[in-house]
């Protein structure tokens, strides 16, 4: 599990870096899609899948948004390609994010390793030991998410509506002068 975790991440940070010094728009749109869909499949793995579909949800929308823009621009590229500040820059970030999880990982429980006993005061004791009593919800995942951590989802739910709205604003609108039932409409509000 963690070989495929580290696989992951080194995927994704190669990504990032070929997005920053591509030349050519639409490959960098692509390897940015790629870092968001390792982190949401890091996200699957480490057992959390709330985080996980909101992270597909956004990246799916915004993949299409991208492509969709990218394309209008008809290939036109970034510029003349990343200077040498900017590689030197995105190494350096690299660098000092391997040297931040050599010293991190190491202080991380091993997977599988129950966390309950490592930290007693864990809320995930007190959602096991009282959830039922305090919520009246034989399903604690329920209870966790709708009583205990509330705003939490109301926060995820309220990024995947306004993600949502905003593709629909700018697809109607792309619509509304782009096709003939909407030139029909637009004209009939007139």
């Amino acid at each position: 599990m963690e070989a495929l975790l580290t696989s992951l991440l080194v995927f994704m940070i190669i990504a990032a870096v070929v997005a920053l010094a591509t030349r050519e728009l639409l490959s960098a749109v692509i390897a940015l899609g790629a870092v968001g869909f390792g982190s949401s499949a890091v996200f699957l793995l480490l057992r959390a899948p709330d985080l996980a579909i909101t992270q597909i949800v956004v990246e799916v929308i915004a993949l299409v948004l991208l492509i969709r823009t990218t394309l209008h621009l008809s290939g036109r590229g970034i510029g003349e390609g990343p200077s040498g500040r900017r590689v030197r820059a995105a190494g350096l970030f690299c660098l000092a994010f391997l040297v931040s999880a050599l010293f991190a990982l190491p202080r991380l429980p091993r997977l599988g390793e129950p966390v309950m006993e490592r930290i007693a005061s864990a809320p995930s004791s007190f959602y096991l030991e009282r959830g039922l009593e305090l919520t009246g919800s034989a399903n604690l995942v329920t209870a966790i998410l709708l009583d205990f951590r509330a705003y939490d989802t109301l926060g995820e739910a309220t990024i995947i509506f306004t993600a949502v709205l905003g593709a629909l604003t700018l697809l109607r609108k792309k619509c509304l002068t782009s096709c003939p039932a909407g030139r029909e409409l637009e004209e009939g509000e007139r």
